[in-house]
């Protein structure tokens, strides 16, 4: 079996009641189901929150759904992959609903403010109408050679003219006060739509998207100040014998306190702490070596397998595992984030609540 299948094979829970112990169970597994694993895998950790579709509850499904095809029952199977075929149909015409009404928002949004300044401007084109229109009456008195009409006209031009110019400076002193309040109100909600993108929903921590983003931006960052960055992904220990144990309530409250610790300890301004799938983060430290980052993710093991988190009348203790790569410029993103999740899967396989130093040439592999 390919290192990446057993890896994702290992990752579940085999908790169960037709089994007689945790150990994960001998599977021969084909390359073209082992694809759809992967692919699965890969679409559980680039999920976003939709209003109909809860991360939790489809991770959970997608979870379901890999036990059902590792599963050597080919029957079972095949009811599986039916049962997957029908969830991504329904799924993704609730993820292009989202989607189109977050958009629809957006549009909301910018034409309530075009139509404000549409308003603005016709106003300000009748008066001047009705500017222009006084000016010709006064010019048709010129024509008329009536003094007592000029006269007349004059006085009203004048009178006309300074309520004119004294109304508009009014009305553009509003409009100014109006259109920055209405700029600062359309700039808000567009940040809040920016950060509700880029945020997970139930942790605060960055999401995947953000994270995938940020990557690439230090990466460029690095070779160009010619500085170091480094990576540390990790998981939560055990993560689903806690929800089967205390239900996924209990599992959110351990998700949201665990990126607080995280929070707490990779605290910096351009330290960045992402959640990158059910129960697993990354957290990207510019300007960070080895040897830096190796005593902040120190830190961060100590301080969470010391804390007891109470919920009610509940306490929990949990622990994390860790992986630690500082990027080579000659790698790919996707290389970098290997050689992390490789260093991470190396900890769990080996004890856990501890990290792993990711190889490069020149070192040797180190674990905390």
């Amino acid at each position: 079996m390919k290192q990446w299948v057993k890896k994702l094979v290992d990752g579940l829970d085999w908790n169960d009641a037709n089994q007689a112990s945790n150990e994960t169970p001998h599977i021969d597994m084909t390359e073209d189901r082992a694809t759809l694993l992967y692919i699965i895998d890969i679409y559980s950790k680039h999920l976003f929150e939709v209003e109909k579709q809860p991360l939790r509850r489809v991770r959970d499904t997608l979870d379901s759904f890999v036990k059902g095809l590792v599963n050597p029952d080919n029957k079972a199977s095949e009811k599986v992959l039916f049962q997957l075929r029908q969830f991504f149909s329904s799924y993704r015409i609730d993820e292009y609903t989202y989607i189109q009404n977050t958009f629809d928002d957006f549009k909301r949004i910018i034409w309530d403010f075009a139509e404000q300044l549409s308003d603005d401007i016709q106003y300000e084109q009748a008066k001047d109408a009705e500017a222009k229109q006084s000016l010709e009456q006064l010019r048709e008195a010129v024509d008329a050679n009536s003094i007592d009409a000029l006269r007349s006209k004059s006085r009203e031009f004048i009178d006309f003219y300074i309520k004119y110019q004294s109304q508009k400076d009014e009305r553009r002193t509003k409009r100014m006060s109006s259109m920055k309040k209405n700029l600062s109100s359309v700039k808000k909600q567009l940040l809040e739509a920016n950060h509700n993108m880029r945020v997970d929903h139930l942790t605060n921590a960055y999401n995947r998207k953000s994270f995938d983003e940020q990557m690439k931006k230090y990466m460029q960052m690095s070779v160009i100040s010619q500085t170091p960055v480094s990576l540390v992904t990790l998981d939560i220990d055990f993560f689903k014998k806690i929800n089967d144990a205390y239900g996924h309530d209990i599992g959110d409250f351990v998700l949201k306190e665990c990126v607080k610790m995280l929070k707490e300890v990779f605290h910096r301004e351009d330290d960045f702490v992402a959640r990158v799938g059910g129960e697993e983060f990354a957290i990207i430290l510019p300007s960070f070596t080895y040897e830096h980052a190796i005593v902040k993710a120190d830190e961060a093991l100590k301080k969470i397998s010391r804390e007891v988190f109470v919920h009610g009348e509940l306490k929990i203790n949990f622990t994390v595992s860790m992986g630690i790569a500082q990027w080579l410029q000659n790698e790919t993103q996707d290389q970098w984030m290997k050689r992390a999740d490789t260093a991470l899967y190396t900890s769990k396989q080996t004890g856990r609540n501890k990290y792993t130093l990711a190889p490069h040439p020149g070192m040797m592999k180190q674990v905390a």
